[in-house]
C-alpha cells in the first residue's frame, strides 16, 4: 500500500475516532471523565497486546486465530501454578514460556507441513482452550498476592493511564519500529505481496513465519497474565471470543487480509476506536450481544470498504483510459 493510501485510510480513521468520541459524549456525560478514560484504556489492553503481533502475521499473509485460547491457557496455568505454591515470578515466567511454546507449535506445524495457518490455528484454538479447561475446569482461582493484583488495577501516579497500559505503549513503539523501519519488517511486506518472489530474493520465509507465531504466542501469554492480575481471577474461559476483536482491530486498521499492505499506525487508531465504541455503548447499558454485532460490522466493513474503493478506482481509471 503506498503512502497516499495509507494516509487516506488513517485520515479516515481519525475522522471516525473523532465521531466516536462525540458519540460517547452524547450517550453519557461520564464518558469524558478521567476515571472512565482509565477504564477504557484498561479494557482493550489485552486486545492491543495480541493485535500487535497479529498485524505482523496478517501483513505476511497468514493469520493466528488461537491467540485468545493461548491467553486463556496462560491464565489457567497461572492459577494452577500459584495454587501449587510456586512464587509469583516463577509462575509468570512459566506462563510466558508456555505461551511461547504454543506459538512455536503453531509455527512448526504451519511451516514444516506447509499447511494453511487458518486451518491450523482453528484447530489449535480448540486445542489450547481445551487445555485451559483441563487445567481448571469450571473453577476459578482468585487468591493472588495483593502487590501483583494492585499492579493490574492501579494507574501511573496521578494520571488516568493504567499501569498495565504502559506495557502496551512500550510494545506499540517496539512493534511499529520493527514493522516500519527494519529489514525484518520489509521482509514481511515482501512475503505478503509475493511469497515466491520473496524466497528467491533471499528471504528465509519459513524462519520468518516461525518467528512471527512464536512472538504471537508470547504476547498472547503476556495478555493472559495481565488479564488475570487485572481481574484477580484465573479461569479457563478468560479471553473467550477475543480473537474476533483482535482480527477486527487489525483489518479495520487498514491491514489487507491478503497480506503485503497495512501499517501499525492504522491498527493503533483502530484499537482506540473499537475501545471508545465499546466503552460508550457499555455506559449506555447496551447488551454484550449488540457489542458483538458492532465488532462484526467493523470486521465486515474493514474487508468490504477497501475492496469497493479499489474497484471504484479501477473503474475510474478504465474510463479515463477509454476517454483518452
Amino acid at each position: 500500500m503506498n503512502k497516499s493510501k495509507h494516509f487516506s485510510w488513517e485520515a479516515m480513521l481519525c475522522v471516525v475516532l473523532i465521531a466516536s468520541l462525540a458519540l460517547g459524549r452524547g450517550l453519557s456525560p461520564d464518558f469524558l471523565g478521567a476515571s472512565n478514560f482509565s477504564n477504557l484504556l484498561a479494557d482493550f489492553t489485552e486486545i492491543a497486546l495480541m493485535a500487535l503481533p497479529m498485524t505482523l502475521i496478517i501483513v505476511a499473509a497468514e493469520i493466528d486465530l488461537s491467540v485468545a485460547s493461548v491467553m486463556g491457557m496462560s491464565s489457567a496455568l497461572m492459577g494452577v501454578l500459584w495454587h501449587m505454591g510456586l512464587p509469583m515470578p516463577a509462575v509468570i515466567v512459566t506462563c510466558l514460556v508456555a505461551g511461547t511454546l504454543a506459538g512455536l507449535f503453531n509455527g512448526v506445524v504451519i511451516v514444516k507441513f506447509a499447511l494453511p495457518s487458518l486451518a491450523v490455528t482453528i484447530g489449535t484454538m480448540a486445542l489450547f482452550r481445551g487445555c485451559a479447561y483441563l487445567l481448571l475446569g469450571d473453577q476459578a482461582i482468585a487468591d493472588f498476592p495483593g502487590n501483583y493484583t494492585l499492579f493490574g488495577i492501579s494507574n501511573v501516579g496521578d494520571s488516568f493511564i493504567p499501569q498495565p497500559f504502559v506495557i502496551v505503549i512500550i510494545a506499540a513503539i517496539l512493534f511499529t519500529v520493527l514493522l516500519q523501519a527494519t529489514p525484518f519488517g520489509r521482509s514481511l511486506y515482501a512475503i505478503g505481496s509475493n511469497q515466491t518472489a520473496a524466497h528467491f530474493s533471499g528471504i528465509n520465509v519459513a524462519r520468518t513465519k516461525l518467528r512471527l507465531f512464536v512472538l504471537s504466542g508470547f504476547m498472547s501469554a503476556l495478555a493472559g497474565v495481565i488479564y488475570t492480575l487485572r481481574f484477580s481471577s484465573a479461569r479457563g474461559d478468560n479471553g473467550e471470543g477475543f480473537e474476533l476483536s483482535v482480527v477486527a482491530a487489525v483489518l479495520f486498521g487498514g491491514v489487507s487480509i491478503f497480506g503485503g499492505k497495512g501499517s501499525l499506525v492504522g491498527v493503533l487508531l483502530s484499537l482506540v476506536i473499537i475501545g471508545v465504541l465499546k466503552n460508550a455503548l457499555t455506559l449506555s447499558d447496551v447488551s454484550s450481544e449488540v457489542l458483538t454485532i458492532v465488532t462484526g460490522l467493523l470486521l465486515l466493513s474493514s474487508v468490504l470498504v477497501p475492496n469497493l474503493l479499489a474497484r471504484w478506482r479501477e473503474s475510474r481509471q478504465r474510463r479515463a483510459l477509454a476517454a483518452a
